[in-house]
């Protein structure tokens, strides 16, 4: 371990490695803030969150070869423009589902590894280490994947980049809030010195606590968002379990202007109360 903190100072000393970091590929700009840009926005954070090892570009043409996919299978079972425009629509949403889940999966698991990864950095630092030696250990200790994330700020370090610039990205690569508030106080503890060992058995009790709550809140809600998702679900399933079973009954009821219009305010109704429904339950479930 010496050898290694030995070799870490050294690449500290060559602060002009920091400039050969290669960038993630993005669509967001941060240019703008217009509805796009957010879209873009969105879309990066989803991919780097859900720690899948693939870049937008593939992810969106997954998404195209997904829908031409299932598009070509129902196509050729029903030979209906409609069934397949629904196809197209459910293929190229499935790969992003997918990756929100997974996101969702690793964020949990990363939640229960903060209170330990916090209490190790405090014994860390009672050994009198510095901040970004005890950051270093602790990230080699620490599991996927939470431990890849911190081994990623670690590196950083040792390329050149400073503590509070290489922590910069952790709360955005990782979504939760509690790593947010772990990397203001080290950045703090760096800016301005302090018992750091104090503020960091705080913050582990305070974790500790913060999952706690969360558990019971999610127990205390299960029902309800059961039931959400049941009401987001509910009217596409009905609707393809209908065009499946007729292929021709979207276009009968397409050909009288009553159903079109029926069908529009069904659909722009639909949206609107997935996204109010959506956003209820992610601020309900903040991690």
């Amino acid at each position: 371990m010496a050898t290694d903190l030995t070799t870490a100072k050294h690449v500290h000393q060559h602060s002009g490695f920091a400039s050969i970091l290669r960038e993630d590929e993005v669509f967001s700009t941060g240019e703008s803030d217009d509805v796009g840009e957010k879209l873009n926005g969105w879309f990066d954070r989803l991919i780097v969150q859900a720690g899948v090892e693939i870049s937008p570009t593939a992810l969106l043409m997954l998404c195209l070869l997904c829908g031409i996919t299932l598009a070509g299978f129902v196509f050729v079972w029903q030979e209906n423009l409609l069934s397949t425009a629904l196809a197209v629509l459910l293929g190229t949403c499935l790969p992003i589902a997918t990756v929100i889940v997974a996101r969702s999966r690793r964020q949990v698991k990363m939640l229960k590894q903060m209170p330990e990864m916090v209490g190790e950095l405090a014994r860390a630092a009672r050994t009198g280490r510095s901040l970004e030696q005890c950051f270093e250990i602790v990230a080699e200790d620490t599991h996927a994947p939470l431990g890849k994330e911190l081994q990623r700020c670690s590196r950083r370090m040792q390329m050149g980049v400073g503590i509070s610039a290489a922590l910069d990205g952790l709360p955005q690569r990782t979504g939760l809030v509690s790593l947010n508030v772990l990397a203001t106080a080290l950045k703090v503890h760096h800016q301005t010195g302090g018992d750091l060992v104090s503020v960091l058995e705080r913050l582990s009790h305070t974790i500790r606590d913060r999952l706690m709550f969360l558990g019971r809140l999610r127990a205390a809600t299960t029902a309800s968002r059961a039931t959400a998702v049941l009401m987001i679900a509910l009217p596409p399933a009905i609707l393809g379990f209908f065009v499946f079973r007729d292929p021709e009954y979207l276009t009968d009821l397409m050909a009288s202007s009553w159903g079109r219009t029926s069908i529009i305010a069904a659909i722009i109704l639909q949206i609107l109360g997935s996204i109010w429904i959506v956003r209820i339950l992610k601020s309900s479930q903040r991690t």
